[in-house]
């Protein structure tokens, strides 16, 4: 930025693409799309050059690998047009016309010369502020050789400067392939790569990351993405836990039960994470309605994220207790999702919930199951450090998580997930159930509390129709 102004920029066509760009592309520079087949490379150009088109900029698609009906296709599929974009269509390997009569076959020099040829004359005719050149592939094809790509890829590259033109140039790389030398990385302004991989079970992952910006301070690493109909590619930017304010004031959140909150000295604090940890049967999800119901009724908005029940199992098993919370989800103060296993990627979670606290004023969150979260991931070490940053921005935000962590077997002797998370917890809520006598008696304690004084002892739990009681733990007599 010279004399402190701020570059110019031109946008992806992709929100969050964007964020990840601090605010998009720098203008008049040539960068590179890169990724395998299937990646979403052409859907992604086609979205940056609409942009371009609803900026009423001039916009070119120069495609040597497709054909104008096969762009239109996906573009349909999506339900979108190719209004505003030019698509000029060429062959690499058949570009001469004319010069096809000295011989039946086209030297290599002599195709990439009518190639190179034809592109810059459309160029000048059209007078583009944005093109995508697709592909680096046939291009690479034709020289065969690496010290003349590179400096074709360097002639176009001062070609397009020359005309303050953004290119995005695809280029699919393949799997496991050996690197070639041409580093072409180095030619270009900024390389923006699109991951897929394949799990053993569900749907295909897919990420971007921005390998490479010149000039600006990018969100590095890996982001996670996804193609959906009709949206096209949407990025779901790695979440930064300081984006969020720091709380103020802490204060006291209460459940509504009051002997629940003299356990917790008084209630939990805003801004800290629960954990709710248990065996089937202990109360758990009661636990974290109980929670939700006292905000609602305090005017706060909740935000429930389920994993393992459905949206009207839980509105009927809170009717069951007593709390009646679906006007409360008409009204629109309470925000529930349910997720079905391997729908959901750690980044696209962490940005609803982030939506829901920015944009709802959502104070009170809760994850049921966490356990069920994770087990939908591929990578639970990774899904860890991800949730870790989103409750991270949650403290920050002043919002009460409660994350419920189911234990295997009838006694609950072992935590439903292979990865350690009690870190996780700033206080942690241990319900049980114990054979004593001839029936089966809820218990629940306080094991952990970071912020302030909290209660040791083992109390009763009762969970009845009327609604959730806890009282003193009394053993039961003798027989």
């Amino acid at each position: 930025m010279a004399g402190g102004r701020k570059q110019a920029v031109v946008s992806t066509g992709i929100a969050g693409l964007d964020d990840i760009l601090r605010g998009g592309l720098p203008a008049s520079n040539l960068y590179i799309l890169q990724g395998e087949p299937g990646s979403g490379k052409t859907t992604a150009a086609l979205q940056f050059l609409r942009a371009g088109a609803a900026a009423g900029e001039r916009c070119i698609y120069v495609s040597l690998s497709q054909t104008r009906a096969e762009l239109e296709a996906i573009a349909a599929s999506h339900g979108w047009t190719l209004d505003g974009i030019r698509v000029e269509e060429l062959s690499a390997s058949d570009a001469v016309n004319g010069a096809a009569d000295q011989t039946i076959f086209q030297t290599a020099e002599l195709r990439l010369d009518e190639t190179r040829k034809a592109i810059e004359e459309a160029i000048e005719q059209h007078k583009p502020s944005r093109l995508v050149y697709d592909s680096l592939l046939e291009i690479r094809l034709i020289t065969g050789d690496t010290p003349r790509f590179r400096r074709e890829l360097i002639a176009f590259k001062t070609f397009l400067a020359k005309r303050d033109v953004v290119a995005l140039l695809l280029d699919t790389k393949v799997r496991h392939a050996q690197n070639t030398g041409e580093e072409v990385e180095g030619i270009a302004h900024g390389v923006i790569c699109l991951d897929k991989s394949l799990e053993e079970y569900g749907s295909v992952r897919r990420r971007v990351e921005v390998s490479k910006m010149r000039g600006v301070p990018i969100a590095d690493g890996y982001h996670d993405m996804a193609i959906r109909e009709g949206e096209g590619v949407i990025v779901f930017p790695r979440l930064v836990p300081g984006a969020a304010a720091e709380t103020v004031k802490p204060q006291l959140i209460k459940s509504g039960v009051d002997e629940l909150d003299k356990m917790f000295g008084g209630g939990q604090e805003a801004g800290t994470t629960t954990l709710v940890i248990g065996q089937a049967g202990t109360g758990k999800s009661t636990m974290a309605s109980l929670y939700a119901t006292a905000a609602l009724k305090r005017g706060e908005s909740v935000a429930l994220f389920l994993f393992e029940e459905r949206i009207e199992t839980f509105f009927r098993r809170s009717e069951g207790l007593g709390m009646d919370l679906r006007q409360f989800h008409d009204d629109g103060q309470l925000i529930i999702r349910d997720f079905n296993p391997n729908e959901i990627s750690p980044g696209e979670f962490g940005q609803i919930v982030q939506q829901a606290v920015s944009s709802d004023k959502v104070r009170v969150v809760v994850i049921d199951s966490f356990t069920g979260y994770l087990n939908s991931l591929p990578n639970r070490e990774k899904a860890v450090r991800d949730i870790q940053s989103l409750l991270k921005y949650l403290a920050r935000a002043g919002v009460l998580t409660m994350l419920i962590v189911a234990q295997h077997g009838l006694l609950g002797e072992d935590v439903g997930i292979d990865v350690d998370v009690s870190f996780l917890g700033d206080t942690v809520l241990l319900l049980r159930i114990i054979e004593h006598g001839e029936r089966l008696r809820r218990s629940i304690t306080v094991v952990k509390k970071r912020h302030g004084p909290h209660d040791l002892d083992v109390r009763e739990l009762f969970i009845q129709s009327s609604g959730v009681t806890v009282v003193a733990y009394n053993p039961l007599p003798e027989s």
